[in-house]
């Protein structure tokens, strides 16, 4: 799943030519959630012992328009609601100059960044073993040592 910061060279250049040029912001790129939203999600869901990662991964492509064409190709077209369906083509003109000039690579190329956020958690179920009672262990923490040397010199 795609979180916070994906893509925040291509919305700021976007607002930056619309502001300029335009006069105000229309959001061109959904909205992507965040790590402590998605966590509070999954707790509420009743997941215990979960764990959260993010992971950046940053994509060169050749302009904006390659990069744009890639979004519309993955299905991450913007879905907000109230969002225009289109964009003045000089505000695109605009916005893939103030990119190249904000982000650019020496190789004239321009980074995409994509944060990635990985999840997992466990749901209890009666079925599921619970922990033992305390005390029930057959050996103690003190004898641990003596129990594992006996099973490698038998394991020679």
């Amino acid at each position: 799943m795609f979180a916070g910061d994906t893509l925040f060279e291509l919305r700021c250049s976007l607002q930056l030519a619309q502001q300029e040029l335009e006069g105000g912001l229309s959001p061109h790129i959904s909205p992507f959630t965040q790590l402590n939203d998605l966590g509070s999600l999954v707790t509420r869901a009743g997941f215990v012992m979960t764990t959260m990662d993010v992971d950046e991964i940053v994509v060169n492509y050749p302009s904006m328009n390659e990069l744009m064409h890639d979004l519309k190709g993955m299905g991450e077209n913007n879905a907000a609601r109230n969002r225009p369906n289109y964009i003045r083509r000089g505000t695109l003109k605009e916005a893939n100059i103030k990119y190249k000039s904000l982000y650019g690579n020496e190789d004239g190329s321009v980074p995409a960044t994509f944060q990635l956020l990985f999840f997992i958690g466990w749901k209890p179920d009666p079925s599921h073993r619970g922990p033992v009672k305390r005390g029930s262990g057959s050996v103690s923490l003190g004898e641990l040592k003596d129990v594992i040397s006996e099973r490698n010199e038998l394991q020679k």
